[in-house]
């Protein structure tokens, strides 16, 4: 049995209870609001605990704030107080935890009551404006930071070093994808001082390994359908058993069951056909996406799920949701920007696309389009 490390915190304490030699694990510590300056990043899968862990940091300042004035000197730059805290959360993010009251930090099996200090933004400045209208606190927590855009992170790098004052963001650093959410999360890399990573169980059935991924499927008449690599990479919800093929679901997996068909046909077969287009050369990705539209099973990408996975039904049956050619041209125009906006809305109306779906994934993506103006091929 592997023996006590001597520098391993508790070690020396359990000898000296007579504890024979065992390995010794880090402990969960009380919450550290002395050091001014952090950026401490949580990171982690859907369902791995992010959020609860910043209510235990709640639950710690509310504990610290009871200590005399002389701790209040060690968690105090100047007027702000690392042990008042607050809770930030993004506008978009409003539909989720709709059972819980509007000053919850809701988590997955419960939450923290936050009082007046609690807020929704839409985008960087309205989390400045928090900033200034809060100048005693001292501990932000910043909640799926991923979602706002990449100015936040050097908004909250600056005030720290300036301030003093201490940021936490509970935020997915991967996306469904297993990329960088985007590039708000690779900056939040570069900005933190203290990165904490936390797991899950994977959630297939048949597994209890870590699960470090968040893997996005439907339910269509009860088969696990994955959602194919160009899904849009923000769809708002997910934290309740959905069985829609409209609004995916989400589970904690490991690599072995994270499912992510259609990366190949991205890359090989649907970008080219947005390139193609947007250089004026229309048809192509017109015919691809008529298929996917009205017989997906005659697409090019169904060739290529074949090709790829021959009969592996669980990868087949990422075809069965419906929106695909909407999905297909949301990437290409809010990721790839390969088409533009007025090639956008002409394609959905001669293909006679969902408009109110496509309105949504394109607000809720940050490139709003209105199709009430349509345009003929």
């Amino acid at each position: 049995m592997p023996g006590l490390e001597n520098n391993t915190p508790g070690a020396d304490f359990l000898r000296s209870l007579g504890f024979p030699t065992l390995d010794v694990h880090e402990a969960f510590t009380h919450f550290d609001f002395t050091t001014p300056g952090r950026r401490v990043l949580v990171i982690g899968p859907m369902g791995s605990g992010k959020t609860e862990f910043a209510a235990r940091i709640w639950r710690d300042a509310s504990v610290a704030r009871r200590k005399s004035s002389v701790i209040g000197s060690l968690t105090s730059t100047g007027s702000v107080d690392r042990r008042n805290v607050f809770f930030i959360r993004s506008e978009i993010d409003g539909a989720r935890f709709t059972d819980y009251p509007e000053d919850a930090m809701a988590y997955r099996s419960g939450y923290i009551s936050c009082g007046g200090n609690i807020a929704r933004i839409r985008d960087s400045f309205g989390f400045e404006q928090v900033l200034k209208d809060n100048p005693d606190v001292g501990t932000y927590i910043i909640d799926e930071a991923s979602f706002f855009d990449e100015r936040l992170a050097y908004v909250a790098r600056n005030y720290a070093i300036e301030r003093g004052c201490m940021f936490v963001f509970p935020t997915l650093i991967l996306n469904f994808r297993r990329e960088f959410f985007n590039s708000t999360a690779r900056l939040m890399l570069d900005i933190a001082t203290d990165v904490i990573p936390l797991t899950a169980y994977c959630e297939h059935p048949d597994c209890l390994a870590s699960a470090f991924y968040t893997y996005r499927y439907y339910r269509v008449d009860g088969r696990e359908c994955p959602a194919l690599y160009f899904d849009p990479l923000i769809v708002v919800g997910g934290d309740k058993v959905r069985n829609s093929s409209l609004e995916p679901d989400y589970e904690a997996r490991c690599e072995q069951h994270h499912y992510l068909p259609g990366k190949e046909y991205t890359f090989f077969t649907l970008k080219p056909l947005g390139e193609r287009a947007g250089r004026g050369d229309v048809k192509p990705l017109l015919d691809e996406l008529r298929a996917l539209h009205r017989d997906p099973e005659h697409s090019l990408l169904f060739a290529n799920l074949l090709q790829r996975y021959g009969s592996d039904g669980i990868y087949l049956n990422s075809v069965l949701p419906g929106h695909i050619a909407e999905k297909a041209l949301s990437y290409l125009f809010c990721e790839q920007n390969l088409i533009g906006e007025p090639l956008l809305v002409r394609l959905v109306s001669e293909l006679g696309l969902d408009t109110a779906y496509l309105e949504k994934v394109l607000s809720d993506n940050r490139h709003p389009v209105s199709f009430s103006q349509p345009y003929l091929l």
